[in-house]
């Protein structure tokens, strides 16, 4: 287990150390006011996904040991289509309306923000089944493949062909989801075997029913950052929006650790019945999580301004507030993905949505208030307010069904000894 997570880790410090070189490409040679129109795009995206994910998201995992893959292939790929022309179809009827459209997606992007939809869609479908079937190290090579495609890509048409503005971000990113989605594509064709289909109908109000209430759980995160922008381009300027999406990209780095072994966890816990056994490995998934994540928010704040002003240039030095201003969030959004995949794993994500109403019911009045007035740094602190209300609710909820008492999510002897031997096993087996 400690090896899938290791594995899943490694990964995802690549993923950040390519991450801050395609910033440093991003923020110097395209300025903050492109670099936050790209931003805006990958935002737009992720509120997208949230209507594609309802079936062919996240709860993939949970329905891939239960169901046959030529199943959820079938019903995945429908709704797909489905549901991006229909946002082609809200997108043409919102064209008419130019001056409230261009506040939800940058003028001259509209076309290539579905593209990235309807591409990252297949992309994704293909990593939520190779994590229901347990083939994290699988999982890890394709994304491993995207964003190395991702960052050559941008790099060549930046210093190639001189594109110097967002489209260099968004065509990078529109090689690299291609590119990974045509290899997992063909890394899951041996896997689909001449089984039959469950029932069609049957599957997708399933899928549907699980998915829905998933996704609306991931709309607070998304609104979140999506109502940010929204009142930064309202309130502040394009350059705001650039230098907060470097900071929070940042942070999305200091969260590495708990994205990699939240994974690992849905991927085990999806797999498992015994709920005694499921609640003991949540809470040792919750203190490797929140030791890490204190580990790399260290890292952040020991990091002087200089040197995210030599990382993204001086029009950056703001940087650095953001990410103090956002550990407090970012700790508790890391805490927030191991409950959540417990919810998940043990087939009962209506308190992931209960979670997010409430969290709801902080973002809108934090942000409505602090955005006005302080600009970045309220964004910043009304991220971190909407995740501890989250939180807050998400153990209130987990002790009741598991009986777990606080204390227990201390650290002990026992879980520093059980981490020795998760480690000396790894290179036991090399």
């Amino acid at each position: 287990m400690f090896k899938k997570i290791l594995g899943t880790g490694v990964t995802r410090v690549m993923n950040l150390l390519i991450g801050f070189i395609t910033m440093m490409m991003g923020t110097k040679v395209l300025g903050p006011a492109e670099w936050g129109i790209g931003f805006t795009v990958l935002t737009d995206l992720t509120f997208l996904l949230i209507g594609v994910e309802l079936i062919a998201g996240n709860g993939l995992v949970y329905f891939t040991p239960r169901k046959k893959l030529p199943t959820l292939m079938l019903v995945s790929y429908v709704w797909i289509i489905f549901v991006i022309v229909l946002y082609a179809l809200l997108f043409w009827i919102l064209s008419h309306y130019p001056v409230t459209f261009d506040r939800l997606v940058p003028r001259g992007y509209e076309g290539l923000t579905l593209l990235l939809t309807l591409i990252y869609s297949f992309h994704g479908f293909n990593l939520n089944i190779f994590l229901g079937k347990e083939k994290v190290s699988t999982y890890n090579w394709i994304f491993l493949l995207q964003i190395l495609v991702q960052v050559s890509s941008m790099a060549l048409f930046i210093f190639v062909f001189h594109l110097h503005d967002a489209h260099a971000f968004i065509y990078s990113l529109l090689c690299g989801y291609s590119t990974a989605f045509l290899v997992g594509f063909f890394a899951l064709l041996p896997m689909i075997k001449n089984e039959g289909y469950d029932p069609i109908l049957v599957t997708a109000k399933e899928m549907l029913r699980y998915g829905s209430v998933i996704q609306l759980s991931t709309l607070v995160s998304t609104l979140n950052r999506r109502l940010s922008i929204f009142l930064l381009r309202q309130h502040c300027s394009e350059d705001a929006v650039g230098v907060f999406g470097a900071g929070t990209q940042v942070g999305e780095g200091v969260k590495v650790f708990g994205v990699s072994v939240s994974m690992v966890q849905f991927s085990r816990l999806s797999n498992l019945t015994n709920q005694e056994k499921i609640a003991k490995l949540t809470v040792k998934f919750l203190k490797i999580t929140v030791v890490l994540t204190l580990i790399a928010l260290a890292v952040i704040a020991i990091l002087p301004v200089d040197f995210y002003e030599w990382l993204f240039s001086d029009q950056f030095g703001q940087v650095k507030v953001i990410l103090l201003l956002l550990s407090p969030g970012l700790l508790f959004s890391a805490v927030q993905l191991i409950f959540a995949n417990y919810f998940m794993g043990t087939g009962v994500p209506k308190y992931n949505l209960y979670a997010s109403l409430v969290g709801l019911a902080a973002t809108i009045p934090s942000t409505l208030l602090l955005i006005p007035r302080l600009g970045i740094q309220g964004a910043a602190i009304s991220f971190s307010i909407t995740y501890l209300a989250i939180i807050v609710y998400q153990w209130l909820v987990f002790r009741r069904l598991t009986g777990v008492k606080m204390k227990e999510l201390l650290l002990t002897k026992e879980d520093w000894t059980w981490f020795k031997e998760e480690i000396f096993a790894i290179f036991a087996k090399k």
